[in-house]
């Protein structure tokens, strides 16, 4: 059955936790557009006065891109403020950093109201809108990352050069797999399994699925947690989409809707509702728009390529992993409860509540228009023709993040789902991130080329 957002613990709790000497200082951990986890940290003491009236924060915040550099020709300034509300229903005390404990947040206005730029606030009130329709989202995040050591001439060796499921890679970084793992349960964060991905010092944490808001939460953090106890056994993690050469990191997007039961489910047929098809359509039918916000890097784009075991085509498969939406294969045992779709175009630099918000308003659209999907594709789409390929309806991403973007500023559903505000103030500091990247580009190109021609 779906699960609910039922609160993790109490405002009491959490500041009781706190006076009883678990924790001196909580982390408010926030998202902004950049996709960058941050945060503000208050004394033990001050939990209860944050959890009350907020903690002030710029404006500003939310002008820095990917790249750390703040986009000077955006919407704010550094004259206005707003309020960073923890929320205590997310109070956890972190396992891998002494008396710490960490809330996420919400941005409020310094009236009390929710801020259009907000990005968790804005994904509750779209969850709420299709919870409220009998279309309640669980999700799950399924993130990839790699593991590895600098040397000190500043030269990097990834941890274990074996990878693809082989145990020996298991051997060599068992402990600290471990200790991520006992860390996110510490944390009620459900692991499921772990395993060594396909490149050298890559690896999988699975965890569970989670309603709405909530599933990004726990998202934010298995990033803290993963990059946090690396660090604590001398070793780096990196999110990053394409990290090394031939290595790529992914974080597919697991998801259902449900009423009472599993809507995209149906016994009958190969299993997937018409609701899970019209919600596919959908997703299709705004995939150039969409990967802007789940793929929001430059670095994002050197990942979404022909057969990398990631994604470079629109279209739909079961069980195909070089599709943009993949219908994985259930146990016997409770299909009803495990059917699913699986979105794959996504990478841990993007923001989690904007990349769930844009995908759910894509398969919503989907569900509201009654799309059909084009027939599902059951071979790797980079063996097809150009011919077979327009057979099939199968069409290329966008091979860049400016493509993406200009996709994405064309799309009335995104700018709906997301509010005027926010899809505004995210195309431009994404736009000042392509900006710089192909400045610098240019300039490479420049130094590369002097001597040659």
């Amino acid at each position: 059955m779906v699960g609910t957002e039922l609160p993790m613990t109490t405002e009491h709790t959490a500041v009781e936790r706190c006076r009883n000497g678990n924790c001196a200082i909580v982390r408010l951990l926030f998202v902004t557009q950049s996709g960058v986890v941050r945060t503000h940290a208050v004394d033990a003491s001050k939990v209860e006065s944050a959890v009350a009236d907020g903690v002030m924060l710029s404006q500003l915040v939310q002008t820095y891109n990917a790249l750390g550099i703040r986009d000077k020709s955006g919407r704010f300034d550094a004259a206005g403020e707003v309020r960073l509300c923890p929320d205590p229903d997310t109070f956890r005390e972190v396992p891998y950093a002494e008396r710490a404990g960490a809330m996420l947040c919400d941005i409020e206005t310094v009236d009390g109201e929710p801020w259009a730029v907000d990005p968790r606030s804005s994904l509750r009130s779209f969850v709420d809108e299709m919870r409220d329709a009998g279309f309640a989202p669980e999700v799950a995040f399924e993130s990839e990352f790699h593991l590895f050591e600098r040397d000190a001439d500043g030269s990097v060796r990834r941890v274990d050069e074996r990878g693809a499921y082989v145990t020996e890679s298991t051997r060599e970084t068992h402990e600290v797999i471990l200790a991520m793992t006992d860390a996110l349960k510490a944390q009620e964060v459900p692991v499921e399994k772990y395993y060594p991905e396909y490149a050298a010092g890559k690896h999988e944490i699975v965890t569970g699925h989670a309603p709405g808001v909530r599933s990004a939460d726990e998202h934010v953090l298995f990033r803290e947690t993963v990059e946090s106890v690396a660090h604590e056994h001398g070793y780096e993690a990196t999110f990053l989409p394409k990290p090394f050469d031939h290595s790529t990191n992914g974080c597919h997007i697991h998801l259902s809707l449900w009423d009472d039961d599993n809507r995209f489910h149906d016994a009958e047929g190969d299993r997937l509702s018409r609701t899970a098809r019209q919600f596919v359509a959908g997703v299709l039918d705004h995939a150039d728009a969409l990967v802007a916000l789940t793929a929001p890097t430059a670095n994002s784009y050197t990942r979404l390529r022909p057969q990398l075991g990631a994604t470079a085509f629109r279209c739909w498969g079961h069980g195909n992993r070089e599709a943009l939406v993949r219908v994985p294969a259930v146990g016997q045992s409770d299909p009803a409860t495990a059917t699913r779709v699986e979105f794959r175009a996504a990478d841990c630099t993007a923001n989690p509540y904007i990349a769930l918000l844009g995908l759910l308003a894509a398969g919503y659209d989907g569900i509201e228009r009654a799309l059909d999907p084009p027939k599902p594709v059951s071979v790797d789409p980079g063996t097809l023709s150009e011919t077979e390929c327009e057979a099939r309806d199968v069409e290329r991403l966008p091979r860049t993040l400016g493509v993406a973007l200009d996709a994405l500023a064309d799309n009335s559903v995104m700018r709906e789902a997301m509010g005027s505000t926010l899809f505004e103030t995210y195309l431009d500091v994404k736009r000042s991130h392509w900006a710089q990247f192909t400045d610098s580009a240019v300039s490479w190109e420049r130094e590369r080329l002097r001597s040659v021609y």
